[in-house]
């Protein structure tokens, strides 16, 4: 008679739940060491995106911030022992009305979009006279032939035509600042003479490129900029939301009418040319538009991946209950490899949107990897209808995260009652499992 030889018997842990469970936990957390991995690379290719509009911007023209005009009139100062020296009053406008309507176009660097534009710029107003009284200035010593008017743009490569100047009607053609007095880091100027009494009224037309953003400067004691473009999706930039703005499927629109109460300049002041140089003044008095892409490919990945914890999650938890109602075991290796196909998911959705956009990334990522993971979940459970049930179940859960991506306002709220749903259901799923019979 043939000896049988006697079966080891199983220990306590290895038909365990809760140890099972808490090795399944486990490797969630370790799951996201990967996961942060990716969000690196991420940064890594966003901030290649970053350099590459560096470079266009370099080439084509940067972001364009319109300032001016300001009026710099010289006088003459009495030193001591009879000496004279040079000074000047600097006028802002009583009054700027401005118009800026931009074209846009997608710049394509190699497998990143940058944002340009072309713009028609009209610029008019009116100053007022100096209060020289108020200034403590003689007008005997006022050089009124000497007067100036100046302007800039934060780019001057951007500037494609040679701008004509009208200063009471008579056209004046702008030459670059040279010299000390130059209330702007780059500026153009007219010399004109500046009538003794009235107003003087001014007016010039830019026609001016950029990339990704177009800001104005309130300079004016009433500052008015009407902006239109082809641009679907702005960002309004600045302290100075517009009072009406509007976007259609044509374009945007928008206006800004603004009082100087608000603003951090003087209406005049003497001799000192940093007043309009100031950081901080300059960042309050600085409004406008940013052509911003609706919700950029690396932003969307980013976003996904940041769900990458919860898809795990999810998944495991729905495959440790199919493992439980079926009473068929499912080996912590064959977690791991599954783990691994959802972690390699987020690499293959990051490479795609780079070539065929985000929407067509995400369907062909997410299709590749609930077959795989639904072939695989097929071969462990030999059951081809328990497999077809877990790929809807992952179909679920990749359709519920690409909705949240969509809705960037709603998100959170859709994203509540939809994880509110989910735990219910696995609620009801996990009621007639006896966690006490193992």
């Amino acid at each position: 008679m043939i000896d049988q030889i006697p079966q080891q018997p199983k220990k306590w842990y290895q038909d365990s739940i809760l140890v099972k469970l808490s090795v399944i936990t486990l490797l969630i957390l370790l799951l996201l060491i990967p996961s942060s991995w990716i969000q690196g690379l991420i940064d890594e290719r966003q901030e290649s995106q970053i350099k590459m509009g560096n470079q266009v911007s370099d080439r084509w023209s940067g972001s364009q911030l319109v300032q001016g005009p300001v009026l710099i009139l010289p006088y003459k100062k009495q030193l001591a022992a009879g000496k004279e020296s040079l000074g000047y009053i600097y006028v802002l406008p009583e009054d700027v009305r401005i118009k800026a309507n931009l074209k846009t176009e997608l710049f394509k660097q190699g497998v990143f979009d940058v944002t340009v534009y072309n713009s028609k710029v009209g610029v008019q107003g009116s100053f007022s006279q100096p209060n020289l009284v108020k200034l403590g200035i003689d007008p005997a010593l006022v050089m009124y032939d000497k007067a100036r008017l100046l302007f800039s743009i934060s780019d001057l490569k951007g500037l494609k035509n040679n701008p004509s100047v009208k200063v009471q009607g008579q056209s004046y053609v702008p030459e670059p600042t040279s010299g000390e007095v130059n209330p702007f880091e780059k500026s153009l100027q007219v010399g004109f003479t500046l009538p003794a009494t009235g107003s003087i009224a001014f007016s010039y037309d830019l026609d001016l490129k950029g990339s990704n953003d177009i800001n104005f400067l309130h300079i004016g004691k009433t500052t008015e900029v009407e902006y239109t473009s082809d641009w679907k999706t702005p960002k309004y930039n600045g302290r100075y939301l517009p009072d009406t703005r509007d976007t259609t499927a044509s374009g945007s629109s928008a206006k800004w009418h603004m009082l100087y109460y608000n603003r951090p300049f003087p209406q005049q002041w003497l001799n000192d040319d940093s007043v309009l140089n100031s950081p901080k003044a300059l960042a309050e008095a600085t409004f406008g538009v940013k052509l911003q892409l609706p919700i950029d490919e690396y932003r969307k990945v980013m976003r996904t991946n940041k769900y990458s914890t919860l898809i795990i999650l999810l998944t495991f938890v729905s495959l440790f209950l199919t493992e439980l109602i079926r009473k068929q075991r499912i080996h912590l290796f064959n977690y791991t490899l599954i783990g691994a196909a959802m972690i390699v998911y987020y690499i293959l959705l990051l490479s795609f949107a780079e070539q065929i956009g985000f929407n067509y990334a995400y369907l062909l990522s997410s299709t590749a990897t609930i077959g795989l993971i639904s072939f695989f979940t097929a071969s462990l459970l030999n059951n081809k209808a328990a497999a077809a049930l877990f790929a809807f179940i992952l179909t679920v859960f990749y359709g519920f995260i690409f909705i949240i991506i969509q809705l960037e306002e709603y998100s959170l709220l859709v994203g509540g009652i939809a994880l509110f749903i989910i735990v219910a259901a696995l609620m009801y799923f996990s009621r007639k499992i006896n966690w006490d019979s193992h």
